[in-house]
């Protein structure tokens, strides 16, 4: 994979909120929106994931309006098979790339406890959500890549002459990022995955998942593995010792759950006190038993103090530091990293103006120096 094709992330909510930030009580707020969306365009970031839950803001939505107010930010749209049948989804997703220009990408988020999903009525169980994820899937891929009618007859859906009309911008592929890190959820993804989407653990935890997600293309018969992307949540300072300053008084307010009863994400799929039903927040949970730091810079109490729930784990340093882990990642095969903060809108900014125009600056170094890189 040439450093060229390395890919920074963001994600964007519809209110200043965080788990640390208690906001106003607004769900959506119009301005401040398009205010983080225009941060990450102006910072430099390639797209922002705009994140699912069973009772947020519907995501293709806030992409639309998103889109109509920034210019080439790409649109990570999350969304859970199952809620509407991929026959729906397929033209949703097409039509908001052609509104867009060829801005969108889906994040296909299969579930994660049983009581989230049965929010919203589903009741299948664990490994059965992701050979239904399996075969939907397999039907959006069809209908974006091939034209004509076609039937369909699987375990889980079932149609006759399907004609979509609508197709993806200018014909271009539509990546398909996926998450989870059950066996069940590596066998899917592996399959279908453009880019496999996983949560900040050391490096060689993370080195291991990788040559998981590598095995399982393999034997689903593909030439080379999916993307491989990590999320982190970095807290900068100016120099180290502010950072961890800063570090020390984020954790001292995510304990106290200052921000828990007013956030749409805080402890929602992870009640206090729940163990974690999904495989991912439950290797977070064990790395954070191993040690509260690991690598260079990667600190695990904020995942504890949410129970697993969700992105949670901290690299934590100046943008010198953080920049530098980063990299860490890039080298043993992460092509695309994603980074959000506890003060959202703010930390957005910063890491456009600190953070990425230092990894950019020496990715292109590394580019000049060592132009021959191949994917891990």
């Amino acid at each position: 994979m040439s450093y060229d094709d390395i890919e920074i992330l963001g994600m964007i909510g519809t209110a200043d909120a965080s788990e640390t930030r208690a906001g106003d009580g607004a769900v959506i707020d119009p301005d401040y929106t398009i205010r983080f969306a225009r941060a990450h365009e102006d910072g430099g970031f390639d797209r922002v994931l705009i994140g699912y839950g069973s009772g947020w803001p519907e995501g293709s939505q806030v992409a639309a309006a998103v889109a109509a107010h920034t210019e080439r930010l790409g649109l990570l749209v999350a969304h859970r098979p199952g809620v509407v049948h991929p026959t729906l989804a397929a033209r949703m997703f097409t039509t908001l790339d052609q509104f867009s220009g060829g801005r969108v990408a889906l994040n296909i988020v299969t579930g994660s406890t049983d009581a989230e999903q049965r929010r919203e009525g589903d009741y299948l169980p664990h490994d059965e959500r992701y050979a239904r994820t399996d075969e939907y899937l397999q039907i959006l891929r069809a209908a974006w890549d091939t034209t004509g009618p076609r039937d369909f007859a699987g375990d889980y859906y079932r149609f006759e002459g399907f004609h979509p009309h609508v197709h993806p911008y200018q014909d271009r592929h539509l990546d398909l990022f996926f998450g989870g890190s059950s066996p069940a959820a590596y066998t899917v993804g592996a399959r279908h995955a453009d880019t496999y989407m996983l949560w900040g653990e050391p490096l060689r935890e993370t080195a291991e998942q990788i040559t998981t997600i590598s095995d399982r293309a393999v034997a689903a018969g593909r030439d080379r593995r999916p993307r491989i992307s990590v999320s982190f949540r970095p807290i900068l300072g100016a120099t180290d010792d502010a950072a961890w300053e800063r570090a020390h008084r984020i954790l001292g307010t995510l304990t106290a759950g200052v921000g828990a009863a007013h956030t749409l994400r805080a402890n929602q799929l992870h009640p206090h006190g729940v163990a974690p039903q999904n495989a991912g927040s439950q290797r977070l949970l064990a790395v954070a038993e191993k040690g509260e730091l690991h690598d260079r810079c990667l600190w695990t109490p904020t995942a504890k103090a949410v129970g697993g729930g969700g992105n949670s784990t901290a690299l934590v340093g100046s943008p010198e530091t953080v920049a530098a882990a980063l990299l860490d990642y890039i080298e043993i095969g992460v092509d695309t990293v994603l980074i959000r903060g506890y003060d959202p809108l703010q930390d957005a900014i910063d890491y456009g103006r600190d953070l990425l125009p230092l990894v950019r600056q020496e990715l292109a170094h590394r580019k000049a120096t060592r132009p021959d890189r191949a994917a891990v």
